[in-house]
């Protein structure tokens, strides 16, 4: 399912809406970016028609539609796109280094080894077209630049946030937490306000929240705790191997009969994947992906408005697939 929005015709109104304010707001941050580069001994390579797609920036399309159900009128709806590409570019480019691994947030000419500077360069210059876009945005509507400073400080408070608990398991733990502790412990912090996050800088600008912000909040972060046990569900072993907490782990451990928690511990090496162990108790893989589904469905049944209610189990479906869950649909 590349698009799930696509498979109704009758949305084509919200879909056009946010596929434009979308590309504006990418469009917005490559601009000022490339300025930012403009210059220097890095050339910045132009994102191509893929890089504005919805399916590629689905996560991005839900905190948009965030601000469209609430009434935020289109520019700024438009100028907080782009600020959450920046928040993008920080956290993923800090998830690289603490993953060792590459994602793309930022294509440069700089060669594709070189993958901790570049995560490095994609951290410094998201920060530096924040600040920008922020002064940019107060200069041209004559408000105060001291905005922009507090909604810098703002959109930094609201990622350490998830930073600081992400620093916590860097040396591992071996106490295993319940899946209660999990949730309200490490998953608020690690996904649960890192979803909320993108509210930081809007509820700066925004004159008066409207009156649906708290509840559009709410749905991010309970969207966010439901991908994060997806995540965990795809993550199990690397988790219990680098000894971070994972609420799967959890369950099976404070939950499940003891024989599944030694079997989870005493499996081969080569035997330690995810497809297989769920293959071998699909019992148990139907149940936490249930969970996972429930918990994610809940967060968009609140944030997706009645006449897009539809639209709730193709976009859960869609993300366990994008996480890496093939979740079995006889529920």
């Amino acid at each position: 399912m590349n698009n799930p929005f696509s498979v109704f015709g009758q949305y084509t109104g919200i879909l056009t809406t946010l596929e434009s304010e979308l590309r504006a707001g990418l469009e917005h941050f490559w601009q000022t970016a490339a300025t930012i580069l403009d210059g220097g001994p890095i050339l910045l390579v132009p994102p191509d028609q893929a890089t504005f797609s919805l399916p590629c920036n689905f996560f991005s399309t839900l905190f948009l539609y965030s601000y469209y159900r609430v009434g935020i009128p289109p520019q700024r709806r438009i100028l907080y796109a782009a600020v959450n590409q920046c928040l993008r570019g920080m956290v993923t480019g800090c998830d690289n280094i603490l993953d060792d691994e590459y994602k793309t947030t930022l294509e440069t000419d700089l060669p594709p080894q070189a993958h901790r500077f570049r995560s490095v360069l994609d951290i410094m210059v998201a920060d530096r077209a924040l600040f920008a876009m922020l002064v940019n945005h107060c200069s041209t509507h004559n408000l105060p630049v001291e905005l922009a400073l507090r909604a810098s400080a703002a959109s930094l408070t609201a990622l350490t946030k998830s930073g600081v608990q992400e620093a916590s398991e860097e040396g591992g733990s071996d106490e295993r937490l319940a899946p209660d502790v999990v949730l309200k412990k490490i998953h608020h912090y690690k996904t649960g306000l890192l979803f909320q996050s993108t509210w930081a800088i809007p509820a700066l600008f925004e004159e008066t929240m409207p009156a649906e912000g708290m509840a559009v909040q709410e749905a991010l972060y309970q969207i966010g705790i439901g991908c994060q046990i997806l995540d965990d569900i795809v993550d199990l072993f690397d988790d219990l191997r680098e000894r971070r907490q994972n609420y799967v782990a959890s369950v099976i451990a404070h939950q499940e009969s003891s024989i599944l928690w030694e079997q989870v511990q005493i499996l081969p090496a080569g035997e330690k994947t995810p497809d297989r162990f769920y293959a071998a108790w699909p019992q148990f893989s139907t149940k936490i992906q249930q969970e996972a589904l429930t918990t994610l469905e809940n967060g968009l049944q609140q944030l997706f408005s009645l006449e897009h209610q539809a639209l709730v189990q193709p976009a859960a479906l869609f993300i366990a697939n994008r996480i890496g869950v093939n979740i079995n649909l006889s529920r």
